[in-house]
């Protein structure tokens, strides 16, 4: 850490989060992250249930809570009860931004609808996450990551021509949680200019789709759906794994240049370059399965690490396929200095530094909080009693 770093971007901000699971704690994370408060409201008893997804972090905390939670306080209210309610309606009447993702309906009915306390806080900037938006025929559906996926029709070009898959990690929630930060971020910005606050929703659904742009496209304005193609792309070739002496090896070629560079330099087969039959992309794609094979043959050349240095060298797009303690031990990580401790109730555990890297700050990256550790510090500090005991 440099020890004359500047404030953090977000110093000053508070945020009061009622959240659960990945999206919103996601976003409220990186605010964190990037400086702010965060006091993050959960249930009496049992918390956030992300909390109990699994207890791997050191035999007793979740991973997907350590991931999403470093860096908030932790204050445990049964909103069931009128003391939970003022404690929390306090608690936002002092915060620049109110951030929730219960289920549709559900803060209103808690007294906290954005309309409500927009009237009350002008200046408030109130986030609403939810899985389909706040109105539609979906408005009132279970959403989880995998059924959105499902909906926004991700899962429809994920996958081997054979079989359908979801992704291997929460798009949805995480594609949420980014598009609320930036809108906080945004709102911020507007805020200083021109001193209002801002509601704002932001849904799963809406964010897949979002995020489904070429194959959506395509649809709407190629008339067809794109094939699932594994390791493949749709629109070019030679893009996909292919085998080497000792393993596999991705080639993603974007260009006709790319086309050149592997034929002629990496692959020593001018022939292949000069051939007017894969000259473009165009020709390669209506020709896939003979440039893949053609490609895959002359791969079987040399080991992965050799073929994996030749590609970079003539600047190939191309990657190792690493399984996540590859990740873990990636040079590109340790030789960068990116990893730090991060404090939890069962100790120090590790975690990699957020993407963003400012020149003059650290990122807070603060300690997870255990439920409600904070509940008694921060009631007194907003001049709030103690909540009566939790309703049965």
């Amino acid at each position: 850490m440099n020890p004359d770093q500047g404030p953090l971007p977000l110093e000053g901000i508070t945020v009061v989060a009622l959240e659960q699971a990945v999206a919103a704690p996601l976003a409220t994370r990186h605010l964190a992250d990037l400086g702010a408060r965060v006091i993050k409201v959960e249930r009496v008893g049992d918390g956030d249930f992300a909390r109990h997804y699994d207890a791997a972090v050191r035999g007793g905390v979740g991973t997907h809570f350590v991931w999403l939670n470093r860096g908030k306080e932790s204050v445990a209210l049964d909103l069931k009860t009128d003391s939970g309610r003022n404690a929390i309606t306090t608690l936002i009447a002092g915060a620049d931004v109110f951030l929730q993702n219960l289920a549709p309906g559900a803060a209103a009915r808690l007294g906290l609808a954005a309309e409500d306390l927009r009237a009350d806080h002008p200046e408030l900037i109130v986030v609403d996450m939810s899985g389909y938006g706040d109105a539609g025929p979906f408005r009132d559906r279970k959403a989880y990551d995998m059924l959105v996926q499902a909906e926004a029709g991700l899962i429809s070009v994920t996958g081997t021509p054979d079989e359908m898959s979801k992704t291997g990690i929460p798009t949805s929630d995480i594609a949420a949680g980014m598009y609320a930060l930036t809108s906080v971020l945004s709102a911020l910005i507007r805020r200083a200019t021109i001193g209002v606050g801002a509601r704002v929703s932001v849904s799963m659904f809406d964010a897949t789709v979002e995020w489904m742009g070429h194959p959506m496209y395509m649809r709407l304005y190629g008339g067809r759906q794109i094939a699932r193609a594994g390791l493949g792309h749709a629109a070019i070739v030679p893009y996909d794994k292919y085998p080497t002496q000792d393993g596999t090896i991705l080639i993603g070629v974007q260009n006709d240049r790319g086309w050149d560079a592997l034929a002629r330099v990496v692959l020593e087969r001018p022939d292949l370059a000069d051939d007017p039959r894969y000259r473009t992309n165009i020709d390669r794609v209506s020709r896939r399965a003979e440039v893949d094979d053609l490609v895959g043959t002359e791969t079987k050349r040399f080991t992965t690490a050799e073929l994996d240095l030749r590609l970079a060298a003539a600047g190939v797009p191309a990657a190792e396929v690493r399984d996540l303690e590859g990740v873990v031990a990636h040079p590109q990580l340790s030789e960068r200095d990116r990893w730090r401790e991060v404090d939890t109730e069962v100790g120090p555990v590790k975690a990699v530094l957020p993407p963003w890297t400012f020149d003059d700050v650290e990122p807070a990256m603060g300690p997870v909080p255990s439920l409600g550790q904070h509940t008694d510090a921060v009631l007194r500090e907003f001049g709030i009693d103690v909540p009566e005991a939790p309703s049965s």
